[in-house]
């Protein structure tokens, strides 16, 4: 069972070992009785999993997305919500889930998919597959970390500890993999008919691709404007996400795999978690009807905790309801939502990507409601009292869509670092001087790969959670 130990070998080692274990440690494997080879389908549902799972997660000790964009606050432990990013490892954590047992995962996937035996056209859908979820990951590292190892990473018999690649560099290279992988799908054939998110439909997969291009390009409009332009307008012509139908959600049965938010909440008793009053009194002052199906009431009103404070004890605040609560819920991680708000973004910069900001805003705010099982009625309603604002498009699409993105971290994050609206106010008792801009580097990194990593800290500004993306201009 040689693959499958080695795959449990390298998931024992720390840091970037992880993905530079050395290839002489296979030889303990080999069992000549029993051959095995994991199947490509196997190793690509283990990467969705924990893509989506830890990219979701609002665990403390991982990705801390829901605090950084301050929607959740704390009743018990405040360390996350004053920005305590050591004593949790909460950047080495993030870092491992994601390079080693997401990517690896896919690596080793299109290795084993080589020896499959599959039509050509099938074969190529499926490694188009592994090669669109891997971008995917890589998008999230490079926009939580900044410059990364990329280009030397995943090489074990060549070079142990890789160096840490330009971030703007990878967003290009980014870019060009999903052209050219786009241009390898069949899409009247379908992938790997196993896969928990599209099932192998080629057209949807295709246009996630897109989608992912869209989000690079537009996170380019404040540093590179000219090339932002071509790119969103290239993934929108290419065709996007247009319905929640095609939304990137990873689904959960509720036995095997649960919704990491229901885990959180109620399977693991933790209370804690509580809307922050940020996001409760501006959605209070906006009458959104969201609330409705988001939050309960404590003696009848809506009440967020004090983000980076010790609350009073739990039941004194409104909490997640019910929505947030089910084993099954699926991990949306790029939903219809994110694009037509994104879109709305793109017209406002004067990208032509099919319609107005006026529209599209509207489009934006309409599908989020829908999403959250709001009427038609009420979605109709508070876009009269809410209407878009083009004098001042950078608050009017900020708030709305860090609000549409509420319990979507990731997302929420994005659109608050490259818009700066709604404006988050770094608390008081912070362990930073601001509020942050980027995950720090994993501290094995130190101790594994120390001549890179302090390469790339000093050339980013500093390792520090405060240090601003090379996008994030403003």
């Amino acid at each position: 069972m040689k693959n499958i130990i080695k795959i449990g070998l390298v998931s024992a080692c720390v840091g970037l070992s992880l993905i530079s274990c050395q290839s002489d440690l296979t030889s303990l494997n080999d069992d000549p009785k029993h051959p095995s080879v994991l199947p490509s389908e196997n190793l690509l549902g283990t990467a969705l999993y924990q893509a989506s799972y830890y990219m979701d997660n609002p665990n403390v000790n991982f990705n801390n997305y829901r605090f950084f964009t301050q929607q959740w606050a704390e009743t018990q432990y405040p360390d996350e919500t004053q920005y305590n990013l050591i004593t949790r490892n909460q950047p080495r954590n993030h870092f491992n889930r994601m390079y080693v047992y997401s990517l690896n995962n896919l690596k080793q996937a299109k290795a084993n998919l080589k020896n499959e035996v599959e039509t050509d056209d099938i074969r190529a859908n499926k490694l188009a597959t592994l090669e669109i979820e891997e971008i995917f990951i890589w998008e999230n590292l490079v926009d939580t970390y900044g410059d990364i190892p990329y280009s030397e990473a995943f090489l074990p018999d060549e070079i142990i500890t890789p160096k840490y690649d330009d971030a703007k560099t990878i967003y290009l290279d980014l870019v060009k993999r999903i052209n050219d992988v786009i241009a390898t799908v069949k899409p009247s054939v379908k992938g790997y008919t196993g896969d928990l998110v599209y099932s192998g439909d080629m057209t949807k997969w295709v246009k996630f691709a897109n989608s992912i291009k869209l989000r690079l390009g537009m996170n380019l409009a404040d540093v590179d404007p000219a090339l932002s332009k071509t790119i969103v307008e290239s993934a929108i012509a290419g065709g996007v996400i247009s319905s929640e139908a095609e939304a990137y959600k990873f689904k959960y049965d509720g036995n095997t795999f649960s919704n990491p938010v229901f885990d959180n909440l109620v399977a693991s008793n933790r209370n804690d978690f509580i809307p922050s009053e940020i996001v409760v009194n501006t959605m209070k002052n906006l009458s959104d009807p969201r609330m409705d199906v988001w939050f309960t009431k404590v003696s009848g009103v809506y009440k967020g905790g004090v983000f980076g404070e010790l609350n009073d004890p739990y039941t004194n605040f409104s909490q997640l309801g019910d929505y947030f609560r089910s084993p099954t819920t699926a991990s949306n991680l790029l939903s219809y939502a994110e694009v037509a708000f994104l879109k709305a973004e793109a017209a406002a910069r004067n990208y032509s990507v099919g319609g107005t900001a006026e529209q599209l805003y509207a489009t934006a705010v309409t599908a989020s409601m829908t999403e959250n099982g709001v009427s038609a009625t009420a979605a109709a309603a508070y876009l009269v009292t809410n209407p878009y604002n083009a004098a001042n498009w950078k608050q009017s699409i900020g708030v709305q869509a860090w609000i549409a993105m509420f319990n979507k971290g990731f997302a929420s994050w994005n659109f608050t670092r490259r818009l700066d609206n709604p404006v988050l106010i770094n608390p008081p008792k912070s362990n930073l001087s601001s509020v942050p801009y980027r995950m720090p580097y994993s501290d094995q990194e130190y101790v594994l790969n120390g001549a890179n990593v302090n390469a790339a800290a000093s050339k980013i500004g500093g390792d520090k959670a405060t240090t601003k993306l090379f996008w994030d201009k403003f």
